[in-house]
């Protein structure tokens, strides 16, 4: 074929595209256009741009042939050779809207046909592209599934219904343990970063529907009676939440201070000293698994990102028994050094209750209360602290109701006195608060699960919180260049013998005439 004839077949084969053109450029030359202003120039012109995009798929799709094989017949993974071919219509829901395609399915008696264009384009079984599930899965990790639907009306030219949307979301996160056990380590490869390795874990309450709580706390709520109809009374908000577990890994520099470095800090009065910023930080969340498996998976990742142990590894916490215990429990198992901090924060807010049970007004006297203890507990003086404050409740005989913010102080500190070192860890330059892991349970589950009214299923809760947690970790992009792959391995791979999927032409040439009905 002639240049001149390979460029006149190229116009024929994209006509309707190239009409659609011509009637945006007729719309932009038409006298009432002349009258909108640039905003509204926009608004039109994007919904034409989806239009004529939309078209010109179409046509690609069909000038691109129903994907017959060059050597049929096709051999299934289940051993039955298809050796009939014809052609099968299937609709596809894209960014641009709906297009149709046509392709070659090979099928034989009591067996599903297998299409190999479907493989060639790899084609999700749903009607939904990928990358309408892709768009549809980074809106529901920022905002709620109504808003999600609103935006994808608005943004694109497709259309998905909310549940199929929220089974969208679901599917779009299938792939998360298997992206990130893959992947381990490859962030720090061949970077220079800070020497502390931090783990942090922390605990984040999510409404859930009754048959999706944890079995104690189902039991509870079915057995809860309400004392009202229309609104809930006092305390019968409890038995509705199920926990969910917040883990974050990252790098940081050593940060050297002194203990008098820190109560400066917490004046609001003086500007903070510039710190070393956490480095290739991951954050994520599971309501699926237990503490303990969040936690191994936690550390797993801080033993891949560091393998021979070089760099100091922390694990900051607030406290919590359970956490503390699997944390020392893997590090036991795995023979490494973990130096478990507990949060001052947590601490500081202790002092603070106690502190009002001596000096009820707030003022100088309170502050330099708190201050003082605190700058000895900072020093590693956590138990003489706490001796001293029950000694100075009991020497103003001071109520049993008076003194317990002081005794449940006084108990806090005493005994997690082996995780309040401060003064070694000051001197170490490690981090002793938890404001990073505080910060992922605001965004990653409060901001968006903690919606008014909302009560999530535990399948659904899960997907949102893994990609929202790809997002945070900026690893979303990688992720679904990575769930792709998989979509193809599991969709259309595994259906071929050998899974070799078998490769295609761009004509109907080979296909008989008797097989050239369209099923759709």
């Amino acid at each position: 074929m002639t240049a001149l004839a390979k460029m006149s077949s190229l116009e024929q084969s994209y006509d309707q595209a190239r009409q659609e053109f011509e009637r945006i450029v007729d719309y932009l030359d038409a006298k009432e256009t002349s009258g909108m202003t640039h905003s509204e120039l926009e608004r039109e012109l994007e919904k034409k741009g989806r239009e004529l995009m939309r078209k010109l798929l179409q046509e690609h799709l069909d000038n691109r042939g129903p994907g017959q094989c060059d050597d049929p017949p096709v051999e299934g993974a289940d051993g039955v050779v298809r050796s009939r071919v014809r052609l099968q219509q299937r609709e596809l829901e894209t960014v641009f809207g709906t297009v149709s395609v046509e392709r070659a399915g090979y099928g034989q008696q009591g067996v599903k046909s297998l299409h190999p264009l479907d493989a060639e384009l790899n084609l999700p079984d749903e009607r939904y592209s990928l990358e309408m599930r892709r768009r549809v899965a980074e809106e529901a990790a920022k905002s709620s599934f109504d808003e999600t639907l609103e935006s994808i009306g608005k943004n694109t030219g497709g259309h998905v219904p909310k549940r199929q949307l929220e089974e969208l979301v679901k599917r779009a996160a299938v792939d998360f343990d298997a992206f990130y056990d893959t992947r381990h380590g490859s962030t720090a490869e061949g970077q220079s970063t800070g020497s502390v390795l931090v783990t942090s874990v922390d605990g984040k309450g999510v409404a859930m529907l009754t048959r999706d709580l944890l079995a104690q706390t189902r039991k509870a709520a079915e057995a809860r009676a309400y004392k009202m109809g229309k609104r809930l009374s006092k305390g019968e908000k409890k038995n509705a939440k199920r926990m969910a577990t917040v883990a974050t890994v990252y790098t940081v520099a050593p940060f050297v201070r002194i203990p008098e470095d820190v109560i400066a800090e917490t004046s609001c009065t003086l500007a903070r000293t510039p710190r070393p910023r956490p480095e290739q930080k991951r954050v994520w969340a599971s309501l699926e698994k237990e503490p303990g498996q969040v936690i191994e998976h936690a550390l797993a990742e801080a033993h891949h990102r560091d393998p021979e142990y070089e760099k100091t590894w922390v694990a900051l916490v607030d406290g919590n028994k359970t956490q503390i215990r699997e944390l020392r429990r893997v590090a036991r198992e795995n023979n490494f050094d973990l130096t478990i901090v507990v949060d001052i924060i947590h601490v500081i807010e202790y002092l603070w209750a106690a502190g009002r049970a001596f000096h009820c007004a707030s003022g100088p006297e309170l502050e330099n209360w708190v201050q003082h203890r605190l700058l000895e507990i900072l020093r590693g003086k956590a138990g003489l602290m706490a001796g001293g404050m029950r000694r100075s409740a009991t020497r103003r005989g001071m109520s049993p109701k008076a003194r317990e913010p002081v005794d449940t102080c006084a108990h806090y500190l005493l005994e997690y006195s082996p995780y309040l070192r401060y003064d070694r860890y000051l001197s170490q330059g490690l981090p002793i608060a938890t404001g990073v892991i505080e910060g992922a349970c605001r965004h990653l589950v409060k901001d968006r699960m903690d919606v008014t009214g909302a009560r999530w299923s535990l399948t659904g809760a899960e997907a949102v919180l893994r990609l929202r947690a790809l997002r945070s970790s900026h690893d979303f992009d990688e992720y679904w260049v990575f769930h792709e792959a998989r979509e193809y391995e599991r969709t259309h791979q595994v259906l071929y013998a050998g899974g070799i999927v078998p490769p295609t032409s761009a004509s109907l040439s080979t296909i008989k005439p008797d097989h050239l009905k369209v099923i759709k």
